[in-house]
């Protein structure tokens, strides 16, 4: 085996766990920088208004302590990544911004049930990425900076990645929307069976996504309120207005969720209204045939002093008997039925 291949970092970063790194001038389009370069930039006394985005993948077993050694990140950062808590959010802290964003993985094809984390922290001349798996709201903002789009700030760029991920979360919903056209179609018109499992599945991965992408709500007011003195007055309205963006999309989802619990609802009513008429026939059917059951048992007996047995009319006038039985039986059913 050749050891290049034992080596080779995971999910495409390098020796240091990065991913992709840019270094963003002014009025210019990103231009990629290494790890080695981007440390030696960051150990400048630089007063240009460039700055610089790490994109870092932390499956790779160097990530971290590359992180700790090379680049002045604050401890609350890296205690960020360790805690169990992934709740979306964006707050202020020693400075900086801390973000933790969820967003549905790379490879996500039919159901977005599979969520990873994103964790940025956001300075004025650096904004730092990590992540476990790949994400396709980075995978949009690199193809942004490929393309040449312009970024002024660190803080532009964050808004961007959220922007990003609100875009996807809105493909979601309208793809998700279809489907449950769909099925609400097939249910009004009879056309098909409804299963209720097809909206319990949308439901969960729905309410999932509800749960885990929506900020904190006291975190990005906080934020607003009291920003890092580097942000500039259009980074906060830019911050401001991907945020607004992103609860107008999680409204939608929201609204979709209660579609669906009301179609639930729809299809188990109706379902329980074929039970009944189900359970109705069945008794029905039991109900008229007690009679002649009754009576068949009785004359099924071998004693003696059966009824009519010597009467020449004894077997029409049983099937009187039997049929007025019936009757009463098939009147007492339908008017309980009427009543209920």
């Amino acid at each position: 085996m050749n050891p290049a291949t034992l080596q080779r970092p995971p999910y495409g970063s390098d020796f240091s766990g990065l991913v992709c790194g840019y270094r963003f001038h002014v009025d210019h389009p990103g231009e990629p920088i290494d790890a080695e370069a981007a440390s030696q930039w960051l150990a400048r006394d630089d007063t240009s208004k460039e700055f610089v985005w790490l994109h870092f993948d932390l499956a790779n077993s160097s990530c971290e302590r590359w992180m700790r050694g090379r680049l002045d990140l604050p401890d609350a950062f890296f205690d960020t990544l360790n805690e169990g808590s992934h709740s979306t959010r964006l707050e202020h802290q020693e400075g900086a911004l801390f973000a933790v964003i969820n967003d549905v993985m790379f490879n996500f094809e039919l159901t977005p049930s599979e969520i990873a984390t994103l964790w940025v922290y956001t300075h004025q001349k650096l904004i730092v990425t990590a992540r476990l798996k790949p994400l396709r709201s980075v995978d949009s903002l690199r193809e942004s900076v490929k393309r040449g789009e312009l970024f002024r700030s660190p803080a532009e760029l964050l808004a961007h990645l959220l922007r990003d991920q609100a875009d996807l979360l809105v493909h979601i919903v309208r793809r998700t929307s279809v489907e449950v056209d769909g099925i609400e179609d097939r249910f009004l018109s009879m056309r098909g069976a409804t299963m209720r499992t097809d909206l319990g599945g949308l439901r969960r991965v729905l309410v999932r996504l509800q749960r885990l992408l929506a900020p904190e709500p006291g975190s990005v007011f906080r934020l607003l309120a009291r920003p890092p003195r580097w942000l500039h007055s259009q980074d906060i309205q830019d911050l401001r207005d991907a945020t607004e963006e992103f609860s107008l999309v999680l409204n939608d989802l929201a609204g979709l969720v209660e579609r669906i619990k009301l179609l639930q609802e729809e299809v188990s009513t109706r379902l329980g209204e074929q039970s009944n008429r189900t359970l109705f026939t069945l008794t029905l059917v039991t109900v008229l045939a007690l009679p002649i059951n009754i009576v068949a048992g009785f004359f099924g007996m071998n004693v003696g002093g059966i009824p009519f047995a010597e009467n020449h009319h004894g077997f029409w006038l049983l099937v009187v008997i039997v049929a007025t039985f019936t009757a009463l039986a098939g009147w007492w059913a339908f008017r309980r039925r009427r009543d209920m």
